[in-house]
């Protein structure tokens, strides 16, 4: 098995706090909001 420099744990963690930060910086319109919420 290849090594990976982050194991899956720490990418998952890292991927939903850039979740995160996206949906809080979509503008707070009708289509930003319903974007976020998904």
């Amino acid at each position: 098995m290849m090594s990976n420099d982050y194991d899956l744990e720490d990418r998952l963690i890292e991927f939903a706090v850039k979740i995160i930060q996206l949906a809080e910086s979509l503008p707070n319109t009708r289509a930003g909001r319903h974007i976020s919420g998904q």
